[in-house]
């Protein structure tokens, strides 16, 4: 069973920054991509960016240049620091960790956080 904490949401006004934590624990193995998805009231979930075991990044035009994904291997965390946030960045951001063995795909998700961008 693995599970996914997130934390470091919150308020912040439009140009400020915000960093998202998500520490995962249970068992993940050695080929997984870890990641961030979106969701806005009204809207589907779409993602944000990820990072592979290998280290490769992904990320949404949308969050290009202002959002960077990073993983500790040692701590089995991701964060994604959000610089330059807009109003449209406001949504319930989960974290997301998808793991595989040949002939096995496990898909795991967090709780949520929420973040509001405004004045």
């Amino acid at each position: 069973q693995v599970q996914l904490v997130e934390s470091g949401g919150g308020l912040v006004q439009p140009g400020g920054s915000l960093r998202l934590s998500c520490a995962a624990s249970g068992s993940i193995f050695s080929n997984n991509i870890m990641g961030w998805y979106r969701q806005a009231p009204g809207k589907q979930r779409e993602l944000v960016a990820t990072i592979t075991s290998g280290g490769s990044t992904n990320y949404a035009d949308s969050v290009k240049g202002r959002f960077t994904i990073s993983r500790d291997y040692t701590k089995n965390t991701v964060d994604l620091q959000m610089n330059s946030l807009k109003p449209e960045d406001t949504a319930t951001y989960y974290c997301h960790v998808v793991t595989w063995v040949p002939a096995r795909i496990y898909n795991h998700w967090g709780q949520g956080t929420q973040v509001t961008v405004s004045l």
